[in-house]
């Protein structure tokens, strides 16, 4: 199937990569179907393009390249709706807040965006009881370091 999206064009992408949001993403209830594209080979950061909607794509980074000591406990209702048996097939991003220059973009470690990378199922978790911030510096980061 064709889509257009926001940073790559026209895209032909296959159906079994369509990652399903069954509850949306907070503020895009509406929006259920995304796919995940790489920005750059060997990057930790993607884009979450809206399989719907041309201009709704988010700039996402691996969290664990980005920062190697978070830590999430998912609770039963986000284990249920994901679909998850074993915590091995969980891939857990940060959106990133892209500002000029790159070195004072923010990653949101509070809102991470979890997708079952088997059953290519996702959902936004907030953490409430979290120490972690929606917009912690990138800078220092260990792929920073490495890409700036």
């Amino acid at each position: 199937m064709k889509i257009q999206t926001k940073y790559h064009g026209e895209l032909d992408i296959q159906q079994e990569d369509i990652v399903a949001f069954p509850n949306g993403i907070p503020a895009f209830e509406d929006e259920k179907e995304f796919i995940v594209l790489p920005l750059q080979n060997e990057s930790p950061f993607s884009i979450l393009q809206s399989v719907q909607t041309t201009n709704l794509a988010f700039v996402i980074g691996e969290i664990f390249t980005l920062f190697p000591s978070y830590d999430i406990e998912l609770s039963q209702n986000a284990i249920d709706v994901l679909q998850l048996t074993e915590s091995k097939d969980a891939v857990v991003y940060s959106i990133i807040t892209v500002k000029e220059p790159f070195i004072k973009s923010t990653a949101n470690l509070q809102g991470p965006i979890i997708i079952n990378a088997v059953k290519k199922i996702g959902k936004q978790v907030v953490l409430n009881q979290s120490s972690y911030k929606t917009k912690h510096e990138l800078v220092g980061s260990p792929a920073f370091v490495q890409e700036g």
